[in-house]
């Protein structure tokens, strides 16, 4: 489903957080790089050197066959499988200007700990981009149990989504039509958030288990606390809403990690 209008969108999420140049001859690291269309993105918006890693093998290969059709020749490409729970792993990456991860450490199982390990990633005076779901309380708890059983097997990720997308389909309906707009905008304007496919995310939210939530504030203590500062915040929206932040770490804070081996 990749073409060049949701490459287009990706670059435009990453410019609307980030500063316009931020990317330019600077490092990148993806931290659950999935399809690799947002590391892609950074190759575009002018990324010098670029470090994709995912634990699922079957997102590192896409981010491979990804790279193999659209940026062959990006030889300061690099894709491995790896996990930002893995303190060694992620010590061994160095430290980079812009760490990026949107809508991954809240499924690693430990979410404080993976916030640990990217605030090390994060070079002195560099950027740290982070989406996050946000805490609603007892509506995100009762979303627990549905995750449970979708990723229980086909049997369990049927039985959820036969249940739910209808669900979310109906709810979008009606409130378009209590909107008085087309309905079918919805999905056609979808991509232009940030270059994903409405289908794909719902069924990503349903299967999304491990789950974890946090607050705003809670999330930017701990970084203050880490050195960081907040650079901007956007508050999301709807039923499975990803708060996404810019963290700026302390031109003083010591690097924490070693360079990595050339």
């Amino acid at each position: 489903m990749l073409d060049d209008d949701r490459i287009d969108q990706a670059r435009k999420s990453l410019r609307e957080m980030l500063d316009v140049d931020t990317l330019r001859g600077r490092s990148f690291l993806d931290v659950g790089s999935g399809s690799g269309l947002f590391s892609l993105a950074a190759a575009g918006l002018g990324a010098a050197r670029i470090h994709s890693f995912d634990y699922d093998p079957e997102s590192v290969a896409c981010t491979v066959e990804l790279k193999r059709r659209y940026a062959p020749d990006f030889a300061a490409w690099t894709i491995e499988r790896g996990s930002v729970l893995d303190e060694a792993y992620v010590a061994n990456l160095g430290a980079y200007d812009v760490v990026y991860s949107w809508g991954v450490l809240h499924h690693t199982g430990n979410l404080a700990r993976a916030l640990e390990m990217v605030s090390t990633a994060v070079a002195p005076g560099g950027k740290l981009f982070i989406a996050l779901y946000d805490d609603r309380g007892w509506t995100s708890r009762a979303w627990v149990p549905v995750k449970r059983v979708y990723v229980s097997g086909r049997l369990g990720a049927a039985l959820v989504a036969a249940v739910f997308v209808p669900l979310f389909i109906l709810k979008g309906l009606l409130g378009d039509l209590g909107r008085g707009r087309n309905p079918l905008a919805r999905y056609r304007e979808y991509r232009k958030l940030r270059g994903m496919s409405i289908v794909h995310d719902w069924l990503d939210w349903l299967g999304g288990y491990p789950f974890e939530v946090a607050a705003p504030d809670k999330v930017t203590d701990f970084f203050a606390r880490h050195g960081f500062s907040l650079a901007k915040i956007k508050r999301g929206r709807g039923r499975d809403r990803n708060n996404e932040f810019v963290f700026v770490k302390s031109p003083l804070e010591a690097r924490t990690t070693m360079s990595r081996p050339s």
